[in-house]
């Protein structure tokens, strides 16, 4: 019997290990997953802001935006975020919940006008710190299929081994922690108050934990059990960078329209820690001892290319009054790579198994003299076409809401945000084991002027 491992490269043993497992694939889209956290205005509206500019978030969907700040800005975010899980497993049914609190953003926009007599009349430039995915959350799922994978026992000394073919429970339960964040700096500038430029560098850190426990019990005709036990823990962290390029045009006073184009992450060193062990209880009625297999701590060093993105905007702006803004977002995940191991297989899966992804926010403001309200709605494809069977069931779709009180040089923001998306793992049979994830994501950001 072959075992598989959820993390390591090449790792073999005499032991078979069939669970919830994240291989490279899962993982690779995993870490290119981006929660669209900012300040609490950016999310109110569902982060559609390529072809609006001004807020400190709009800086990582479209550099040329910070140029449109009139004003020297710095703000910073708190969220809450909670998510509840329904793990639907075989007919049942095991419910979880999660919290996760955090500074999420944390950046300004430093804007001057020209010294100079020129058509190029303002330039920015711009910091900002935001968490782009946290990964924490547990769930489990308990129930039986069925199926089996350790029908006998590895210790047992018998020439014909003891068949403990009666599938009686499963249990799985994964328990996941850390976040990818990036720090980027730009540059932006406006050219006849009509064109707006800009660049960004963007420097990714990465760091994901996760225990997962596999518990596997059968029996054989005479109702002795075997209690099977598979435990694994990985800590991956790695650092990468990408560049961001975009512009905006202002068509007239109403419409705007942007472009913007993010580089693949190169994540050029992945260090990856890996612990793996099996445990075989004793079945004390047939004088078979406990067995107990060990596989690390491994560690590997690999690479990692995440999607590039490209982003197309149009906004219409009614005054001082209100506005409506869209985005359209492509990812191409279909040319995720790794490299630095044996990933031939991993890659090809991309390839084949995956597609390019489409996104849509929609954003909208309205304002009443110093109190803004605020709306929006997000839906994202997901790129995995095998699990879920193509149903898309696992596409995300949300609405936001929020409101602003403007102060003068103080702004107070704040917003509600509510998303929900099936995930979908493989335990003994294709997408056999279907999450529900229902989130709600509470942000409120200060924001200063000069």
């Amino acid at each position: 019997m072959k075992r598989i491992l959820a993390l390591a490269i090449g790792i073999a043993s005499t032991y078979t290990a069939y669970s919830q497992s994240l291989n490279y694939n899962d993982l690779g889209v995993l870490f290119s997953k981006d929660d669209n956290y900012g300040t609490a205005r950016f999310e109110a509206m569902s982060g559609a802001f390529g072809a609006l500019g001004g807020d400190i978030s709009s800086f990582g969907i479209n550099p040329a935006g910070s140029a449109v700040a009139i004003k020297s800005t710095f703000g910073v975010t708190l969220s809450n975020r909670n998510t509840e899980y329904t793990s639907n497993y075989y007919g049942n049914s095991t419910s979880t919940a999660d919290d996760f609190f955090n500074i999420t953003q944390a950046g300004g926009i430093l804007s001057f006008d020209s010294a100079f007599s020129s058509d190029w009349n303002r330039f920015a430039l711009t910091f900002n710190y935001r968490i782009k995915k946290d990964f924490s959350g547990f769930h489990a799922a308990e129930g039986n299929s069925q199926y089996l994978i350790y029908n006998e026992h590895v210790a047992d000394p018998k020439t014909i081994k003891t068949q403990f073919d009666r599938s009686l429970d499963q249990y799985n339960s994964s328990y996941i922690d850390g976040k990818s964040s990036v720090f980027s700096l730009g540059f932006s500038s406006v050219h006849q108050n009509k064109l707006y430029v800009g660049a960004s560098l963007n420097f990714h850190d990465l760091e994901f934990y996760r225990e997962h426990l596999f518990n596997e019990v059968n029996d054989d005709i005479d109702g002795n059990i075997l209690d099977v036990e598979n435990y694994t823990e990985s800590y991956i962290q790695g650092t990468g960078f990408s560049i961001g390029l975009g512009f905006i045009y202002k068509l007239n006073q109403n419409i705007r329209f942007g472009l913007a184009y993010e580089t693949p992450t190169w994540y050029q060193e992945v260090l990856e820690d890996y612990y793996d062990e099996l445990l075989m209880k004793r079945v004390e009625n047939l004088g078979i001892p406990e067995d107990f297999d060990v596989i690390g701590p491994e560690s590997y060093l690999y690479k990692f290319k995440s999607p590039s993105r490209f982003t197309a905007s149009g906004a219409y702006v009614i005054g001082k009054q209100g506005l409506i803004s869209v985005d359209y977002t492509y990812k191409d995940f279909k040319n995720i790579k790794y490299s630095g191991g044996n990933f031939t297989n991993t890659n090809t899966n991309f390839s084949n198994d995956y597609r390019n992804t489409h996104a849509l926010n929609i954003g909208t403001e309205w304002r009443f003299d110093n109190l803004s309200v605020r709306g929006g709605y997000h839906y994202e494809k997901d790129p995995n076409l095998l699990l879920g069977s193509n149903t898309n069931n696992d596409n995300i779709q949300g609405f936001s809401a929020g409101l602003g009180y403007n102060f003068g040089n103080m702004k107070i923001d704040l917003s509600y945000s509510k998303s929900n998306n099936n995930e979908y793992y493989t335990i003994y049979q294709n997408s056999d084991l279907n999450i529900e994830n229902n989130t709600s994501r509470i942000s409120g950001t200060v924001t200063f002027s000069l």
